[in-house]
């Protein structure tokens, strides 16, 4: 017993080593491939790595055949040119054998009396036949298939790139899968691009391996006639054979490679093992198998054909299909009865209806061909997704969204959905499950893309609905490619962006006021209820949050509201005051990226004008000016800042302290989405940069 477990010790330290030093050994063994080329070994070692030869080709072909992701083999390109050298580094050595001592091993022999039945114008049909079907038919196709992959993969980059920056910029992944899906990206180009020089590798074996066994038939029969002193009859039959068995031997591994490297570059779209998808899809039509064993039956049938082949595949056909119908049925049936035992383990509904009073704060309705979005067992990652939405919301907008519910609702389209605020439609749009809607964010579509014309519901872009088999060819032509989950989390997500302010709830409020408690338990305790009521906090963040203002330091905006809250309870002023003490936040949102801020700013003679008509109503203060005057203000506005958008700016508009809000919501008014600072509210360090002027006059 001792002795058994130390040698099972010891091989289980023998398996660490040799994962240990896997590097070592591959170094060490292309050293023995080139050593091979010039040092003659002898015909008991050729045998054994002519037959390590074969193994490792069949390992390669199954590998192929299991694997269910073409990134699972991205080593596969060297693999190609580790199995080319080995194969040729095995024919030089065995053409040296046969040349110098008609002798090239057992397994050569074997192939060439066995395999061709001694019949050495059988062998080289055969080897002709392999090398013609290896080179022309599986190596050109396989090379092509991997071309066009490869400039495919290639031109699809920056649109799956830019898939892959919306998605993180939605919120719906995070800055580390997003950085490993680039990465699975870049992986995958590398692989195709590998893939499409690697096939001239077995390109190049195919011919190498005839041009060999050309050398070596008439080497050998010059060398077996003039030094040997055979007779030509005798020194073709014994160098004919060798040769071809020698050209076999290297051709069935090299056929396995190819058979490789056309199933994998064949299989990019894999999400099982070939057999398992092969069978999953070719039994899917029970139809279609029927119809198949029905036209064998009448071939066999037929006079002059033999019936039993015939007959027997149509048997079995037959009976295949058979099974695939009563198996469909059963998989129904079960589905039903299951169906009905859960609608009877329901508990019947009381005569409540005071839920149905119940308003959500915010829900999605779908229609019934949207209900698979939802539906996980069937790849539907909808509630996943705005889960990720409301923590987005929470990392841009500084506030708590309360859980959002989905429903289904059998009024609405079957591609149709809606968002609710409060028990009413704030937006709607179409999405249809299973296509993908490409749109171009810089200009029109591609002409060259087929599919359902659409708009794009968040932004109104025109798009178009396309197949799977379309995506490649979109994203090569520069466009955006997304799947209909993420179109309809996008514009929740603006929606939620828009509405903020109306789904910072009370409640909401509260809760962050609490877990302020743990780090600051001062400002809270002098600032409520003594100061301000949990209302009146609520009406400052809320005004914030229409300005697109965020909440994240929630304790700097307590303090300011404990200390403005003791000489007013004017929530227009206590909202500016706020504002004032957020400077950093604010600027930090309206800076370029050189750091600068470009501001359009108003003529004194017009802000004097604005400051002197400013009166309060119940809805807060306006400038109350002439029609006239208001409507050129706005038009002039309106032109100003259309005009430095063109030029790819994104100014906002500076003004002194006591008008910024009144004219804020004059503009918002006539739905003038421009930024509106005071210049309180800029960092003194910024560097400011006046890039437009509004006049009284302006026209």
């Amino acid at each position: 017993m001792a002795l058994t477990n130390q040698n099972r010790y010891s091989m289980k330290d023998f398996g660490k080593l040799f994962r240990a030093n896997t590097d070592i050994m591959a170094a060490v063994a292309f050293i023995a491939m080139v050593i091979i080329i010039i040092i003659p070994i002898t015909t008991w070692m050729l045998d054994i790595l002519l037959t390590l030869n074969i193994a490792f080709g069949l390992i390669v072909l199954l590998v192929t055949l299991f694997a269910s992701d073409t990134r699972e083999l991205n080593i596969f390109p060297s693999i190609l040119l580790t199995a080319t050298l080995f194969r040729l580094a095995l024919n030089i050595s065995s053409t040296r054998l046969i040349l110098s001592a008609a002798d090239a091993g057992s397994v050569i022999q074997a192939f060439g009396q066995f395999v061709v039945a001694g019949n050495y114008v059988v062998g080289m049909v055969v080897f002709v036949i392999i090398t013609v079907v290896q080179f022309v038919v599986i190596t050109n196709g396989a090379g092509r298939v991997a071309e066009v992959a490869a400039r495919f993969t290639l031109d699809a980059l920056p649109g799956k790139q830019m898939s892959i920056d919306a998605d993180f910029n939605a919120g719906l992944i995070d800055e580390e899968t997003a950085r490993t899906k680039r990465k699975e990206m870049q992986k995958e180009a590398d692989f195709y691009g590998s893939m499409d020089g690697a096939s001239k590798f077995v390109r190049g074996d195919a011919i190498a391996g005839i041009v060999i066994v050309l050398i070596n038939i008439v080497g050998g029969l010059g060398i077996g006639m003039v030094q040997l002193g055979m007779p030509l009859e005798e020194a073709a039959s014994v160098f004919t054979i060798l040769t071809v068995g020698d050209g076999l031997v290297a051709q069935v591994p090299a056929l396995l490679i190819s058979v490789s490297a056309g199933m994998l570059v064949t299989r990019s779209t894999a999400e099982a093992s070939f057999g398992e998808e092969m069978t999953a899809q070719l039994i899917a039509f029970p139809k279609v198998i029927m119809l198949a064993a029905v036209l064998l039956f009448f071939l066999g049938a037929v006079p002059g054909m033999p019936p039993l082949p015939f007959f027997l595949l149509a048997g079995a056909g037959g009976a295949l299909s058979y099974f695939l119908f009563r198996e469909r049925r059963q998989v129904a049936e079960e589905a039903i009865v299951e169906a009905g035992k859960e609608t009877e383990a329901m508990p019947p509904e009381p005569d409540d209806f005071r839920s149905l009073l119940k308003v959500e704060l915010m829900e999605v309705e779908i229609g019934y061909n949207l209900v698979e979005l939802t539906d996980e067992a069937r790849g539907g990652n909808l509630l996943d997704r705005i889960t990720a939405a409301r923590k987005k919301a929470v990392n841009e907008l500084g506030i708590i969204i309360q859980p959002i519910r989905v429903r289904d609702n059998l009024q609405l389209g079957p591609f149709d959905y809606r968002f609710k605020l409060k028990g009413n439609e704030v937006a709607s749009g179409q999405v249809r499950p299973g296509l993908h809607l490409a749109l171009n964010p810089e200009g029109e579509l591609p002409p060259e893309l087929d599919g359902i014309e659409t708009r794009e519901p968040t932004f109104n872009l025109p798009a178009v609905w396309i197949s799977d088999e379309a995506k490649n060819k979109a994203e090569a032509l520069g466009c955006t490619v997304v799947d209909a989950s993420t179109v309809l989390i996008t514009h929740l997500t603006e929606v939620i962006k828009g509405n903020a302010s109306e789904l910072l709830v009370r409640q909401a409020v509260k809760d962050m006021v609490e877990s302020l408690k743990d780090s600051n338990p001062a400002v809270v305790e002098e600032l409520s209820p003594e100061v301000l009521s949990l209302g009146e906090i609520q009406k400052v963040m809320q005004n914030l949050l229409r300005e697109k203002v965020p909440l994240h330091d929630i304790a700097t905006m307590m303090e300011e509201l404990s200390d403005q809250g003791r000489i007013t309870k004017d929530l227009d002023s206590l909202t500016e005051a706020v504002r004032q003490s957020l400077r950093r936040t604010i600027t930090a949102q309206h800076v370029n990226h050189e750091g600068k801020l470009e501001v359009v700013t108003i003529d004194p003679k017009l802000e004097k004008m604005i400051s002197v008509s400013i009166q309060s109503t119940r809805q807060g203060s306006f400038p109350i000016m002439e029609p006239g005057i208001t409507q050129n203000l706005i038009d002039g506005i309106g032109r100003v800042v259309d005009s430095l958008a063109q030029k790819g700016m994104s100014p906002v508009l500076l003004t002194s302290p006591p008008i910024r809000l009144p004219l804020k919501r004059l503009l918002d008014r006539y739905h003038l989405p421009v930024a509106v600072l005071s210049i309180n509210e800029i960092l003194p360090e910024v560097r400011v940069e006046a890039v437009g002027v509004i006049k009284e006059n302006e026209n």
